[in-house]
């Protein structure tokens, strides 16, 4: 009888670990910037795209014309290869920006690019 009691908590936690996973995982925003077409109030809403560099990413589309490719991004300042990798999942070069609110992500211990 031990044993099953044991074997019960052991499966109860199992799911108990699962299903908070599974709610951490399915509380990021889902959705996608059109960085061609986005107003700054959108392009904000991408992970560490504040005023400043939502401002940036439009000053460049405007003086360049509309970003061919997402990876063009890495050319307005302030966007590294680690900006971009975080990025990279939320942002689109056509079609409709989707994205209703602001990605947060965690913060991470390691060095980052010292463009971002």
């Amino acid at each position: 009888m031990m044993q099953y009691h044991r074997l019960l908590t052991v499966i109860l936690v199992a799911l108990a670990v699962t299903a908070v996973a599974g709610t951490a995982a399915s509380s990021q925003p889902s959705g996608v910037v059109n960085i061609n077409t986005a107003s700054s109030q959108e392009l904000e809403l991408l992970p560490r795209v504040g005023p400043a560099l939502a401002g940036r990413i439009i000053e460049y589309r405007e003086a360049n014309g509309p970003f061919k490719t997402i990876d063009e991004i890495l050319a307005v300042k302030g966007i590294g290869e680690s900006s971009f990798e975080k990025l990279e999942p939320f942002i689109v070069t056509n079609g409709a920006t989707t994205l209703a609110e602001k990605v947060r992500l965690a913060r991470s211990t390691g060095g980052g690019d010292a463009a971002d």
